[in-house]
């Protein structure tokens, strides 16, 4: 969506993507990763997460990108983190010794800037984008980590009863989107509970993406 349209969003507080849960579907699929304490993942899209501390307390190291400062602020506040802030021209980076934040439009963010990483965990960015972006976005995972492997969640369920986001991003367009760099294996398909946002019957999707 329109960069105004997530800003209005925090804005207002009309944050019903925010699960107010560690998602046990990451707490689940995780190992898949094979990583070890220290390693790094990146959290596109990542918000104020759950997922983040959760991490934290596994002993992996943590970077996201994000678009609203008062959604990363918010974050720093649960981890009782008080962070550095780095101004980097069109982004902030928020940062602590083992979590760093860039906050701004994710297309702006550099490989650079954030550094090496282990491993992507995309649990809302993907499934965030409309169709005619999505194309860019994964170039730009590719670009920012040179394919780490990923650990993805997506949603599978009729557009047409439903307008998004969450978007309908399916198994045929994931491997449209990732074939030329990864192999692709579903983990785990679960309805959801009372279907999306109660409307309409949908399945959560856990995708393994292997760099080739």
């Amino acid at each position: 969506m329109e960069k105004a349209f997530w800003l209005e969003k925090w804005r207002n507080n009309e944050i019903g993507f925010h699960n107010r849960e560690v998602h046990p579907l990451l707490v689940q699929h995780v190992p898949c990763l094979n990583l070890s304490q220290g390693d790094r993942l990146f959290l596109p899209l990542c918000g104020k997460t759950l997922d983040i501390a959760w991490l934290l307390e596994k002993g992996y190291r943590v970077a996201g990108a994000e678009l609203s400062e008062s959604a990363v602020i918010q974050l720093f506040d649960q981890l009782a983190i008080n962070p550095r802030v780095t101004d980097l021209g069109a982004l902030k980076k928020y940062h602590s010794d083992d979590v760093e934040i860039f906050v701004g439009d994710i297309f702006d963010l550099t490989g650079s800037a954030l550094g090496p990483v282990d491993a992507i965990y995309d649990r809302a960015a993907l499934v965030a984008l409309p169709a005619h972006t999505r194309q860019t976005y994964t170039q730009q995972l590719h670009n920012l980590t040179a394919s780490a492997r990923q650990l993805l969640i997506s949603f599978e369920y009729d557009q047409a009863r439903l307008a998004g986001p969450p978007f309908c991003v399916n198994g045929e367009e994931i491997r449209q989107l990732y074939a030329d760099g990864y192999t692709i294996e579903l983990l785990s398909s679960v309805a959801v509970a009372g279907g999306l946002k109660g409307q309409v019957a949908a399945m959560e999707q856990v995708w393994h993406l292997q760099p080739r």
